[in-house]
């Protein structure tokens, strides 16, 4: 008698091995066998036309305050996601000075569009140091399971108080007091460091990420702490130039070489984001080349376009003009109707935006190249025939006007992807040589952030669907690889040995999937963050039910009210 049994299941493992039939055993959280059919379980589940693979584990999310008050983690959790990594990109709220309250909030929402206001209704501040946030992460509960890691922003300004907000090169005790208190978070649980080198990424007061310029004394003292405290097995985390003007070859190959250096030196693995159609291939070789000669370089890279979803329920690019503004306050159906109106539709595309926005500092209709219709295929994939600007051109019409009326369609409900990074060429031929490697981690969904204008946390559902089974313009890839990318890989990086891979003694984090209906559903807005702040939201269809730890969090798409969650720590004591 087992606690649960998963009858005819197709088992895809997470290695990448050839999917086989079988019967999963659970006990006390633990997958105990693979070959149950002949048991019985005190629960069980038919699994007959589905496949069961591994929880997935994502790497990149910014979950840092939503974990705090949201026990759902969505919508990560409605894509199979049973782990995920916080305290990406330089940024998070720990170690938090009293003092610095505010300023750790704007520099959150700068850099990832989380409004400040429902942080700072939802941030308890029970917590000082990285190892008390580590503890009020700790006791909370929640469905999926959390890793965290320390923000190099966080960190500097702990240290450097405004020194550090102004990215003032640290003294030699500055350094020194940064390195301890990574050492310390690493000892404590935190599974990696985590700092920006993008500058884009800029506080609410329009100052880029503390650390964006840091030097590479700065980040070696760093990491050898980390390694120290964690036998090298702790990540360093970072994004760098990848959309930024500099971001050029000679810009990657110096970044690459110092990351070659740190790893090499400290023994520790750099996960960074990379891609792109105009730069990988140029590059990649130069990465393979560091990890011969004994570095650990690690490119993360999105499996579809960086896209910003534009709408008039959400971001879109005739606010600040003055005579949308007039309209702005109104409901939606009374702001369409006026909005259609010929005297105000002649003014608002006459006129210009006055609206800056730290969060999305492109002016979209000058790049309606990359901007394409959101219908209700949802293709994330589109010819660049489809752009507005290429629509535009072949009917000789106005494109800012095309935009204006895609943005009136179903009633206002429509949306447009722009499609800001990763589809310079309108193809993801790249992204597919990519995640063929085997030193490569997709991810980059940004689970958390960003939060009115991109939605991307729902990438493992489009691998699944698009990469595996749907995709027209291009080769799909193997089930097989897909599930292995989403599961065992992320966890292998940062050191989960646990899970990522369905095996007689792994934590039972699972999915049950019908794999032939597996789809996502189309994005919404949501007045549900703390304060009733609006964000987007992607559900999907095909998930039969999602496990943590061995019990079911989701069937069938709902929530099942169980909280397993816990808080992922490592190295502690180290």
């Amino acid at each position: 008698m087992h606690d649960i049994v998963i009858r005819n299941a197709t088992i895809f493992d997470g290695t990448g091995a050839e999917r086989f039939e079988g019967a999963l055993g659970i006990d006390d959280g633990i997958i105990t066998s693979l070959d149950a059919s002949g048991a019985r379980g005190r629960d069980e589940f038919d699994a007959a036309g589905c496949i069961v693979t591994p929880g997935f584990v994502d790497p990149h999310t910014h979950y840092d305050g939503q974990a705090m008050w949201d026990p759902h983690l969505a919508p990560s959790v409605w894509h199979g996601v049973t782990t995920v990594v916080m305290g990406n990109c330089g940024v998070g709220f720990a170690p938090a000075a009293r003092d610095r309250h505010e300023w750790l909030i704007g520099l959150m929402e700068g850099v990832e569009d989380i409004p400040g206001a429902a942080l700072a209704d939802g941030l308890r501040w029970n917590w000082e140091t990285f190892p008390e946030y580590l503890d009020a992460l700790s006791g909370t509960s929640r469905a999926i399971d959390v890793v965290a890691q320390v923000a190099h922003g966080a960190v500097r300004g702990y240290v450097m108080g405004e020194r550090g907000a102004a990215n003032e090169d640290p003294t030699a005790n500055d350094i020194a007091q940064m390195a301890r208190i990574v050492g310390d978070g690493v000892a404590a649980g935190a599974l990696g460091f985590s700092t920006s080198r993008l500058p884009g990424h800029r506080a609410i007061d329009g100052r880029v990420v503390p650390g964006t310029y840091a030097h590479e004394d700065e980040l070696t003292a760093i990491a050898q702490a980390m390694a120290r405290r964690s036998g090298g097995r702790a990540v360093f985390e970072m994004v760098t130039g990848t959309a930024a003007a500099s971001s050029t070859l000679e810009h990657w190959r110096a970044e690459l070489a110092w990351m070659a250096r740190l790893s090499r030196d400290t023994g520790t693995p750099v996960l960074f984001g990379f891609g792109g159609p105009d730069t990988w291939a140029e590059l990649i070789g130069t990465i393979d080349e560091a990890n011969a000669t004994g570095a650990r370089l690690v490119p993360q890279i999105s499996c579809r376009p960086v896209g910003s979803l534009l709408g008039l329920q959400a971001k879109h690019p005739f606010q600040g003009r003055a005579s949308y503004e007039e309209i702005a306050h109104l409901p939606l159906a009374a702001r369409v109707a006026a909005m259609r109106e010929t005297e105000r539709r002649t003014a608002i595309l006459a006129e210009r935006s006055t609206r800056h926005d730290v969060a999305l500092p492109y002016d979209v209709t000058t790049l309606l190249d990359l901007v394409y219709p959101m219908g209700p295929e949802l293709d994330y994939e589109p010819p660049a025939s489809r752009s507005i600007a290429a629509q535009a051109a072949a009917r000789r019409i106005d494109p800012i006007g095309l935009l204006y009326d895609q943005l009136l369609a179903d009633d206002g409900q429509a949306m447009v992807m722009f499609a800001l990074g990763n589809y310079r060429f309108a193809n993801l031929d790249h992204s597919y040589e990519l995640m063929r490697r085997n030193d490569t981690v997709v991810g980059l969904g940004d689970g958390g952030a960003h939060v009115t204008f991109i939605c991307d946390a729902g990438y493992p559902t489009f691998m699944l669907s698009h990469w595996a089974r749907d995709r027209s313009r291009g080769p799909r890839l193997p089930l097989e690889l897909v599930v292995r990318k989403l599961t065992s890989e992320p966890a292998r990086v940062y050191g989960l040995g646990d899970r990522g891979v369905l095996a007689l003694g792994r934590r039972a984090d699972l999915n049950i999937i019908d794999a032939d209906r597996v789809t996502l559903t189309a994005p919404y807005v949501a007045n549900d963050l703390p304060t009733g702040a609006p964000r987007l939201l992607q559900r999907a269809q095909g998930y039969r039910a999602t496990f943590v730890a061995g019990t079911c969090i989701q069937r069938d798409g709902e929530d099942t009210g169980a909280r397993p969650g816990q808080l992922v720590r490592g190295h502690r004591g180290a």
